[in-house]
């Protein structure tokens, strides 16, 4: 069911619990904001476990969980135990913000969450607020600080680079991996609609290497797996470790095992493709499990080999980040 035309298994799914956020980061939100999808068109609770589950049988191993921000989301404690409980489930991830994930994650970790990433732009309070036009800086640090004393292993925190914004950050994030269990994930800036993306913005990852290696000429390559979405470093001598997420100029489609469950019950089979299918309308419809299934495996099947280059993507219609899911 899981099996594309490509060859490619996927047994991650990441699912967008929420297309609300309490913040409104400039490359994820349009500055006017985004129409959100009515109540009434968001998957319920029991149609996010019951989707979840058609996933996990068909082997799936890993859920993410994304927004919008996930921890606003009231229901949050009871999908991760409901998700947990699901035979076959080993990780249960989640994508934060960490304005409010400090404390609710103890309760999350004893739901069945076991990793987390979180999103922090910059180490600048003022800069922070000028990136998602919002305070929350030292509620962020707060939610590292605490994902670390309760053992996540290794906390990763998320880090869009954008030049002229935060580029000249780079170092300072690198060194934050001297002494903690941190994986700092620089990303590059990609297209969406409304986040005024343009190249001059981006900040490749060639780019970011040859700063770092300036400073820090002992940095060297970990072994990746296959399906990584990211190219691990590690600065010799330190405990944390640094990663670098190359969508826009060294995609890694041939590797692809990620499939998305956006908030409104559509599934994406690529971040960048635009064709969508509606899962909440087949649950909804009444459909039989065994013809869920091959609705979820027709979709997979028109998986595209990779998505386009990165101008093309540029100028293709997708939806707001927001709406996708992290």
């Amino acid at each position: 069911m899981l099996t594309d035309s490509h060859g490619r298994r996927h047994n991650y799914l990441r699912i967008s619990l929420t297309e609300r956020c309490n913040l409104r980061c400039h490359y994820c939100m349009p500055a006017e904001g985004v129409e959100l999808t009515p109540n009434s068109g968001l998957l319920s609770q029991e149609e996010i476990i019951r989707i979840a589950s058609t996933f996990v049988a068909g082997g799936v191993d890993k859920i993410r969980l994304t927004g919008g921000e996930p921890s606003i989301r009231s229901d949050i404690e009871e999908i991760c135990e409901q998700l947990r409980s699901l035979p076959g489930l080993q990780n249960l991830a989640m994508t934060s913000n960490g304005i409010i994930l400090s404390r609710k994650l103890f309760r999350l970790q004893a739901a069945g969450l076991n990793q987390l990433n979180i999103s922090l732009d910059t180490l600048v309070p003022a800069k922070f607020e000028l990136l998602t036009r919002r305070k929350g800086h030292n509620k962020v640090l707060q939610s590292i600080d605490t994902a670390l004393g309760l053992g996540f292993s290794p906390v990763k925190v998320n880090t869009v680079v954008m030049r002229g914004l935060n580029d000249d950050e780079i170092l300072d994030f690198v060194e934050i991996t001297r002494d903690r269990d941190i994986n700092v994930r620089f990303i590059e800036f990609m297209p969406f609609d409304g986040n005024v993306w343009n190249p001059k913005k981006l900040v490749s990852y060639v780019e970011m290497m040859d700063t770092i290696k300036n400073k820090f000429p002992s940095i060297y390559r970990l072994k990746d797996h296959p399906t990584d979405t990211a190219k691990n470093f590690r600065v010799e001598g330190y405990l944390g470790t640094v990663s670098f997420i190359t969508s826009m100029t060294q995609h890694f489609c041939s590797g692809c095992n990620r499939l998305r469950l956006m908030a409104d019950g559509n599934l994406k089979v690529c971040l960048f493709g635009p064709s969508e299918v509606s899962l909440r309308d087949a649950v909804r419809s009444g459909m039989q499990e065994s013809e869920l299934q091959q609705v979820i495996s027709d979709a997979v099947k028109r998986k595209k080999a990779a998505h386009a280059g990165m101008f093309e993507l540029a100028r293709t219609q997708n939806r707001p980040m927001i709406h996708i899911g992290g």
